[in-house]
């Protein structure tokens, strides 16, 4: 995310001053009046509380709604007046981000390109004569011109992941369902999630972290990794379909950055992913396309941009036993590509094959579009996390790779990703997506601690370290006489100190198994912290307590080993 302003009303005053230089009108659809804009950032600015996007401005796509501007979804003739706002610009406004107008999207969020709206193609920030990528087009690019912090897109085939890519910024499509789609003009209602796009990785996870927790359609299980593994194991395309030697030499470098990061690469077949994502235009499922718009498609076509009607109308005609049939094969192609994992944390892909000019796509805007979507229009089919991230060029073109992993381990997409990004990478925030209803924290205080002997109990679990923590100053330190050796924190009336630890964040599940297989003299139990709070940490019982070495005056067990103090 760019700098923050010292205040709400500096960061919106900076901002309208950065839309009138670039002179990029066709990435607003609505611009909202600078006054308005003020007004929101001083109500922010006067709010005491902890708002965790303070003082960033946002831009929202035009298929979401916003209270008080129409939502078009690209199209005049289909504008609203919403009653609300989408629960996703809900949670983004409640923690301090001050929307700045609507975006110009591919109408109906149907294409890859950016051209297919009667607002104007918008153009790659870099290189005008290029295609934005879309559908979430103007979202896209007002976060790589610096417009804005944050920007909403959605993503069915991957409209909020091929923008980052020829963008260079971040673009995170959670797992489907994650975040809210009340209040979103549907494109294909089963496979839309809403996005998020921001200039780096930290900035993109700090928002998410905001809708996951504030705008939910779909719970989180109680078991889910919540950190990748320290040496992930990352599945990449065996062959590249549709990249040439640029830009297949663009993807061989981010495959050497995962490498030189320690990540295990796999070579895997694509066929099924590929296969897959075929289906989700040339098959009967662009019926759900239909059913979200046909009808006023078909009631004023003149209206609809003539690519799109060419999409959108036919589909009224495909025969249920089709979709059906798609449906059943889809299953069958999520199976096949499932076993192709089977092992692999995640899989990285290009985000986009090319990066055609406005030219080209005018040209030919089926065949280019359809090419866009090689490596996206499989990852909603197959219910995936994806984080698409910039990784170098390609020639001239900004060059990015997505990371997917499975349903719900958006967390594990989000660490192999800082590995190949050139953007800042991820903090050790508990927020995204591991919220309080994805986890739970721990404190650790001794052979459990990053780089100690039982450390992969809670890596292998799934663990995220999160950092130090330290206890209230009521506590002593014992080395126990175990093997390996351990040390056990109690809780004393007098004469205690602070002992410094770590806290690590599980989910529900892990957090059983681990305690399951907890063994004696070990216990978990409420451990108070310097600044006031409570929470889950390690202890042990007073017998084996008394019986052990007092370490204490080292205030913490790396520190007490690093003394020599256990001999």
């Amino acid at each position: 995310m760019s700098e923050v302003a010292t205040t709400a009303v500096a960061r919106v005053r900076a901002a309208y001053r950065a839309i009138e230089e670039a002179d990029r009108p066709e990435i607003w659809i609505h611009l909202r009046p600078e006054a308005d804009a003020l007004a929101d950032a001083a109500a922010v600015d006067a709010d005491g509380s902890a708002l965790p996007l303070r003082g960033t401005v946002l831009a929202v796509k035009d298929n979401v709604d916003v209270a008080g501007m129409p939502t078009t979804a690209a199209c005049p003739g289909y504008a609203y007046p919403p009653a609300a706002d989408a629960a996703s610009v809900a949670a983004l406004r409640g923690a301090g981000a001050v929307v700045l107008g609507k975006t110009n999207l591919d109408q109906f969020a149907t294409g890859l390109v950016g051209t297919r709206s009667p607002y104007g193609a918008v153009r790659d920030a870099r290189r005008p004569q290029y295609i934005s990528g879309g559908s979430s087009s103007g979202s896209a690019v007002a976060v790589a011109l610096g417009l804005v912090d944050l920007a909403i897109g959605t993503d069915t085939a991957g409209s909020g992941r091929v923008p980052a890519g020829l963008q260079g910024i971040v673009g995170i499509k959670p797992t489907r369902g994650v975040v809210s789609t009340t209040g979103v003009v549907p494109a294909c209602r089963s496979y839309d999630c809403v996005s998020i796009f921001a200039p780096d990785l930290a900035g993109a996870e700090a928002a998410m972290a905001v809708l996951a927790s504030g705008a939910p359609d779909r719970p989180w299980p109680s078991a889910v990794r919540l950190a990748a593994p320290p040496r992930p194991r990352v599945a990449v395309p065996r062959e590249l379909t549709g990249l040439d030697a640029v830009w297949s030499a663009a993807f061989g470098a981010a495959v050497d950055r995962l490498r030189a990061a320690g990540t295990e690469v796999v070579e895997i077949d694509m066929s099924p992913f590929l296969d897959a994502a075929r289906l989700l235009y040339d098959g009967a499922l662009v019926a759900e396309r239909y059913a979200a718009v046909g009808e006023f498609v078909d009631g004023d076509p003149e209206a609809v941009d003539p690519t799109v009607r060419a999409i959108i109308a036919p589909a009224a005609t495909i025969p249920a036993h089709r979709l059906l049939a798609d449906r059943a094969r889809l299953e069958e192609l999520r199976a096949e590509a499932m076993t192709r994992l089977d092992g692999i944390d995640a899989l990285m892909v290009p985000t986009a094959p090319e990066h055609p000019s406005i030219a080209e796509v005018a040209a030919d805007p089926v065949a280019v579009n359809s090419r866009m979507g090689t490596y996206t229009n499989f990852c909603n089919l197959f219910d995936l996390a994806a984080v698409a991230v910039p990784a170098g060029t390609a020639g001239e073109a900004q060059f990015g790779v997505t990371i997917l992993a499975r349903a719900f381990e958006d967390a594990v997409a989000a660490d192999v990703a800082a590995t190949v990004t050139e953007t800042a990478a991820t903090t050790t925030s508990a927020g995204w997506p591991a919220g309080p209803a994805a986890g739970v924290e721990l404190a650790v205080f001794g052979a459990h601690l990053l780089g100690q002997p039982l450390e992969h109990q809670l890596t292998g679990l799934g663990a995220r370290w999160l950092g130090p923590v330290a206890t209230a100053p009521h506590y002593r330190l014992m080395a126990l006489d175990t093997v390996p050796r351990k040390p056990g924190l109690v809780r004393v009336a007098e004469h205690g100190v602070s002992i410094v630890g770590e806290r690590w964040l599980l989910s529900p599940a892990a957090l059983g198994s681990f305690l399951a297989a907890l063994p004696t003299p070990m216990l978990l139990g409420a451990v108070e912290f310097d600044d006031g709070s409570w929470g889950t940490g390690f202890g042990c019982d007073q017998d084996a307590a008394a019986s052990g070495r007092d370490v204490s005056e080292h205030g913490g067990w790396k520190a007490a080993l690093a003394a020599g103090a256990l001999g």
